[in-house]
Formats: structure tokens, C-alpha cells, sequence
């Protein structure tokens, strides 16, 4: 059974009947084609996650029907909120042949599919953000182009007048689709994403979309 979703038992699915409910087919072959859970499978159809892995008020998949999201806490945290915005400065290590117009780092959060941020080459290459005010990072969301991604991606952060100190370390796929990533929330100012290792010969990053999700201090 797939480990993101708990089925309730004598409850049929409202889609198939009284036939039981479709399961994830990476988890149960056979098992008809469902749709995909964002909180289970994390960018990537049908491959689940652990169950430490999925966050605790979704312990019940809220795509099926028969699945109710469990109560929520008083004390839970609260929903992640996109956090760059246009007050947010940024900054990046290089651009192609430096064609700022075609190529500059406005095309990560442009939300435009035909454009992207194209580094020159070279090796680490960088985005850093600077926050209007201080917030609570949790998520990153990536998608590269692929054959110009990175293996390793090194988040670091301050607040304004600190030194930055290592959040996360991320291992992303060297593939065209979004990447989603939890990241241990910490409370910045400042947030500088370094990619490690790409997998481009000459060191190239191509990123199309960037997003960073927490919450405003």
C-alpha cells in the first residue's frame, strides 16, 4: 500500500464503485493508473515517499475521496507562501555571453515556460536573495533544463549582519520537470543557493523556474 495514503476500510470510492481504491502503481502493480499525490510522490509520478517523509495532516491522501486530511493543530505550522517577490534583490554568479535580456536571472521568476536563467560557464554557480524583511524558509522549488542541472545544491542563509552558515545540502535529478524539496526551516535574511556539480561539461546552469516557500516574519 502506498506509504502517503491510509484508506479507510468499508468506505468505497466514490470513482470506482464498490471495487477498492486505486493505489499507487510504483507501490501496487496492477493496481489502476491514480492520480498523482503532491504530498506523497514530490514531483515525481508515483514514486512515494517514506512515511517520516510526508507531513503529518497529510497522512491522508486528499485526492481520493474516501480520504479526510486530518484534523488540523492549533499549533501546526502555517501554510507555506511563496516568499520572492518583487521587492526581493537578486543576484547571480554569471549569464550567458552576458545577455542580460534573453538570458538574465528575471526568467526564473518570470513564470514564463519558453524562458530561463542560462550561467556562463564555469564552475559553482550561484543565485543569491536578499529579502525585503526576514522569513522562514521551507521549500525550494527548482526546474532546470536538463543536461544543465546540478547534483548537489548547497543553501546557505544569514540574517542581515551575520555570516551565512549551511542549511541544506539538496540532490536533485538531472531532469527537465519541477523539483520540490523540504528544506530544515530557519529564519533569514539573506539565502544564497550554490550549485556544486554540474552536469554540464563547461559548468553551465540552466534554471527555468525558481521558488522559495515559507513564511513572512
Amino acid at each position: 500500500m502506498c506509504s502517503g495514503f491510509t484508506f479507510l476500510p468499508g468506505v468505497p470510492s466514490a470513482a470506482q464503485g464498490s471495487q477498492a481504491m486505486p493505489g499507487c502503481p510504483h507501490c501496487c502493480p496492477g493496481a489502476p493508473v491514480a492520480p498523482r499525490c503532491p504530498h506523497c510522490c514530490l514531483g515525481r509520478p508515483f514514486r512515494c515517499r517514506s512515511p517520516a517523509q510526508v507531513p503529518p495532516i497529510f497522512s491522508r491522501c486528499p485526492l481520493y475521496p474516501a480520504a479526510v486530511p486530518d484534523p488540523v493543530s492549533p499549533h501546526a505550522a502555517m501554510p507555506a507562501e511563496p516568499l520572492i517577490c518583487a521587492d526581493t534583490a537578486t543576484r547571480v554568479s554569471s549569464v550567458l555571453n552576458r545577455d542580460v535580456k534573453q538570458f538574465g536571472k528575471k526568467h526564473m521568476f518570470d513564470a514564463n515556460e519558453e524562458t530561463c536563467w542560462n550561467s556562463d560557464q564555469g564552475a559553482r554557480q550561484w543565485v543569491a536573495l536578499d529579502f525585503p524583511r526576514t522569513v522562514k524558509v521551507s521549500q525550494l522549488h527548482i526546474q532546470f533544463q536538463g543536461g544543465f542541472s546540478s547534483r548537489l545544491c548547497t543553501l546557505e542563509g544569514c540574517r542581515t549582519g551575520e555570516e551565512p552558515v549551511k542549511i541544506s545540502e539538496l540532490y536533485p535529478e538531472d531532469v527537465n520537470a519541477m523539483q520540490r524539496f523540504q528544506v530544515e526551516e530557519t529564519a533569514l535574511d539573506k539565502l544564497k543557493i550554490t550549485f556544486e556539480n554540474s552536469t554540464d561539461f563547461f559548468g553551465r546552469i540552466v534554471v527555468y523556474h525558481l521558488r522559495v516557500l515559507g513564511e513572512r516574519l
